[in-house]
């Protein structure tokens, strides 16, 4: 399937397709602790080899890849008796030793384990290469997994694993494949896509006609605007999503102008077209950021091919055991948080370690992320443990953008974004990437975290999040929902509650048109950006659950902070009347224009007029309020809720004669209202 193309299908397609390709479709919690599974052995010799040359897989690179699979061993040195493979000996030799058309020394490795007292083996690839380039998650060395599971009584194989950029991340599985493996590597990061139907060159996440999908892990079950995904990072860019490069530095300067690099240049990493030098300085997501496209094809030399562009050679990995590590300097780039002092971190950028210390390395089935996956292969085996589940957490993230049905700046909608960005845990740094928009992070402690969204040219988010860990999803955002504003577009809504002696305790966003985009407990100062072509109530509750409501028209301002955020009768009070202000000024400016209807211009005059009787009344309550004065307050808002069903009755008079945008900003207007001058009559603080 070509990356211009990105389907459109049904749930019942894909859950059909899911099924036919051997495995019930169920979504829930991927990346599983498990029962223990049982003792493994090394296969060794010829017969570990006869097995990797069997499976060995056909490798498809990205035109722009700079860095190939190769042998570390060309770059080790002792250092303290213990021998390790710098990260400048490896970049730098490689650059000197190879170009992109000629790759240097192109070697595969394989590692063979088989359970036992039973017929299932597992034929591990691992491939190095010297480096690692991605968005915000990169780093000296990279190693990638391709795991096949094979039953060794009929030669089948049961199961491809096929990794993606960190236990964090869902890999992309194959249940019962039916062909040898091949393997479709992401540009700069090296992760896993796995190919096993006729379209060899691209990723086919979804099932398509008479072809199968690419994967077969489940369909994602707790979001519903993206029930019919497989639980799958994929290949974004050849699913047709932008995904930016960022150039690492170190030291505060760009890594190939370091003194130890001499021979790298820029192009010796992701092409310029490709990549964003901050993230921060775009003021718009980038959007004419190139496709992926299919480069060097790399195949196993033993096998013949007539369209293989390199032949790599099979080595086993324990030629390699007696490397203790794998070392550079920490490479950095900055991770935005939307604090009140704007923090920024760089921990998130992961290193390497070393494959033959990892549990995955005895224990292949450990590193199996599909539930589905792993009970398939419970079921046929007594040495496979079933699953367990384990914390996860998912969401949606969209764009948020100016509303056609709402006036001009005063409403938004959210919509599908073609950018991936990423997310992090500041209590777990490690940034992962977004997959056709969705955030899954798996394998996350219990407790309380704050989980933080950003990407190229969007203003980042940040919210709290807590996990229960009893093995549930737990959805983000707003309904599942994190909408991201451009920054051109951005305005930072601050929320002190220390100007207030309220015990507050959650804070929430809406915006006229696109609802509620924000919500989050509030324990201490909290800001999020919102688009300042939004008209947004926000409110606070506290600890008695009485709650507080606040207007803010941003506009062109770049901040807007909230000083006192009380709860009770004044603050609802208040927003009634600025809300209703709002309205009467916006309706009386049109009382000299022609209307879209045959009305009279009385209608609309009689509109306004209502309006400023409600903020008038409103405005009062609010005085009193303040006042320590609860029945005067009472008597007003009680006049409020009168005046408001006569700005109902006025608005149907006037409608034809309003402009569409308008009248539906009343409409939205009036709901918001309604609702808070109720919640000010019942409330027990004033």
């Amino acid at each position: 399937m070509s990356g211009d193309t990105i389907p459109t299908l049904d749930r019942r397609t894909v859950l059909g397709g899911v099924a036919s390709a051997g495995i019930a479709s169920i979504a829930g919690c991927s990346l599983l602790e498990s029962d223990a599974d049982g003792p493994s052995t090394e296969v060794d010799g010829e017969r570990a080899r006869s097995l990797a040359e069997e499976f060995a897989p056909t490798i498809y690179f990205d035109r722009n890849e700079r860095w190939f699979p190769t042998d570390p061993r060309a770059y080790e040195s002792e250092r303290d008796g213990r021998t390790v493979v710098g990260g400048f000996d490896a970049f730098e030799g490689y650059v000197q030793d190879g170009t992109d058309d000629d790759p240097p020394d192109p070697a595969v490795f394989y590692h063979a384990i088989e359970y036992e007292e039973s017929p299932l083996a597992v034929v591990q690839y691992w491939m190095y290469s010297a480096f690692d380039q991605f968005t915000t998650n990169f780093h000296w060395h990279d190693w990638e997994l391709l795991q096949v599971f094979v039953d060794t009584d009929t030669g089948e194989p049961q199961l491809y694993v096929a990794s993606s950029h960190s236990r964090s991340v869902p890999n992309n599985e194959f249940l019962d494949p039916d062909t040898r493996p091949r393997v479709l590597s992401e540009l700069g990061s090296h992760s896993s896509g796995l190919s096993v139907n006729e379209d060899e060159q691209h990723f086919q996440r979804f099932p398509l006609g008479d072809d199968i999908a690419d994967v077969t892990n489940s369909v994602i079950e707790k979001l519903e605007d993206v029930a019919t995904i497989p639980f799958a990072y994929g290949l974004p860019r050849d699913e047709g999503f932008a995904l930016p490069y960022v150039v690492p530095e170190l030291d505060g300067a760009p890594v190939y102008e370091h003194e130890r690099l001499p021979n790298v240049e820029p192009s010796d990493l992701v092409s310029g077209a490709l990549t964003v030098r901050s993230f921060e300085d775009l003021q718009s997501p980038p959007s004419d950021l190139p496709r992926r496209e299919t480069g060097l094809r790399f195949e196993y030399q033993g096998r013949e091919s007539e369209t293989a562009d390199v032949d790599y050679d099979l080595r086993p990995s324990a030629d390699l055991e007696h490397i203790a590590a794998f070392t550079g300097p920490q490479l950095s780039f900055e991770f935005a948080i939307p604090d009140f002092a704007e923090d920024a971190i760089a921990g998130h950028i992961t290193t390497t370690g070393v494959p033959w210390d990892g549990s995955r390395y005895d224990d292949p089935a450990s590193d199996i992320s599909e539930s589905r996956h792993r009970q398939a292969l419970s079921d046929r085996y007594d040495a496979i443990g079933a699953p367990s589940e384990v914390d996860q957490v998912i969401a949606r993230v969209t764009n948020a953008v100016s509303s056609e049905e709402a006036p001009d700046g005063e409403g938004l909608v959210t919509v599908d974004s073609p950018l991936e960005v990423f997310a992090l845990f500041e209590s777990e740094p490690e940034a992962v990437p977004t997959f056709r928009g969705i955030v899954a992070l798996q394998g996350v402690p219990d407790g309380d975290h704050t989980l933080t969204v950003n990407g190229a040219g969007v203003a980042p988010h940040s919210e709290s999040v807590t996990v229960s860990g009893d093995g549930e999803t737990t959805i983000a955002g707003v309904d599942g929902e994190i909408p991201l504003v451009a920054r051109e577009n951005a305005t930072k809504l601050e929320v002190d509650p220390d100007g207030t002696d309220r015990d507050l305790t959650a804070l929430a966003v809406e915006d006229d048109f696109a609802g509620k985009l924000y919500g989050a407990p509030l324990s201490g100062p909290d800001a999020v950006y919102v688009h300042r072509g939004g008209a947004f109530t926000t409110e606070v509750r506290d600890a008695d659950d009485e709650v507080g409501a606040f207007r803010v028209n941003p506009d062109q301002e770049d901040r807007v902070r909230i000083e006192r955020p009380d709860t009770g009768t004044r603050p609802l009070a208040r927003y009634v009347a600025d809300v209703a202000e709002e309205t009467r000024a916006q309706v009386a400016a049109l009382e000299n224009e022609p209307g879209e209807g045959s009305g009279s211009e009385n209608a609309v005059t009689g509109l306004a007029t209502a309006l400023g009787a409600v903020a008038e009344a409103a405005d009062r309550a609010a005085e009193r309020a303040a006042a320590g004065d609860r029945s005067g307050a009472q008597q007003r808002l009680d006049a409020v809720a009168t005046r408001l069903e006569r700005v109902r009755a006025r608005l149907s008079e006037a409608r034809d004669d309003l402009p569409s945008e308008v009248a539906r900003a009343v409409d939205r207007r009036l709901e918001q209202t309604d609702r808070r001058s109720a919640q000010a009559r019942q409330a027990k603080k004033l």
